[in-house]
């Protein structure tokens, strides 16, 4: 139940404007929406990052406790004078016709050279709805990660992705001390924390 009781069909696009269209699109656009005290807002100018839909998957060993993450360069940090190498969960976007659950699967061969044993869905969420349309769709992968680590990602794509394997309680330090930053692998980390007890039932 929502507590405000509105929805889409309060709110009103006045015009769209297709600003730029690259790597990312970006889209211009004039609105009004239904206000919580009655009425109407004016007319308001808001640019949006149009994105289509987006997998994660936290790849964890419950026999080993360790999960396996992924490395690789970011322009986001880099441009606030952040390092720009960032320690992440192993993620893609979706093609047309393709279903989020076999992207998973292929992005975690692409970024990782795993086998996913079993594929667990954990959250579907916005990732920054102030400003893109991108819905991310967060799997927990279980896997042997006895032998994960390397070197991987498609060159044609510009990817240069390091493997690490992490035991959990390492892991989630780091997401305390800031040393992993980044939204999707810090919800995903934090579900591991608060479910890992009950994926010991993948164990074989």
């Amino acid at each position: 139940m929502k507590l405000s009781g509105l929805g889409v069909e309060d709110a009103h696009v006045e015009s769209e404007e297709r600003v730029w269209s690259g790597f990312l699109k970006l889209c211009r656009y004039k609105v009004r929406h239904a206000l919580f005290q009655g009425g109407w807002s004016k007319t308001l100018v808001r640019e949006a990052v149009l994105r289509v839909p987006s997998v994660g998957v936290l790849l964890y060993d419950p026999v080993l406790e360790k999960v396996v993450l992924v490395e690789q360069f970011r322009i986001g940090p880099l441009m606030s004078d952040d390092d720009p190498w960032l320690l992440e969960i192993v993620a893609g976007i979706s093609e047309p016709g393709e279903s989020l659950e076999s992207v998973a699967i292929r992005e975690v061969k692409e970024e990782a050279d795993c086998e996913v044993k079993h594929l667990l869905p954990v959250s579907n969420f916005y990732v920054s709805p102030g400003a893109t349309n991108e819905r991310f769709m967060l799997y927990c992968g279980i896997v042997d990660a006895s032998s994960a680590g390397g070197v991987y990602g498609l060159a044609e794509e510009g990817e240069d992705i390091r493997v690490h394997v992490l035991a959990v309680e390492e892991a989630w330090q780091m997401v305390e001390d800031g040393r992993i930053s980044n939204a999707p692998a810090i919800v995903a980390l934090q579900w591991l924390r608060l479910n890992h007890g009950e994926l010991k039932d993948y164990v074989q």
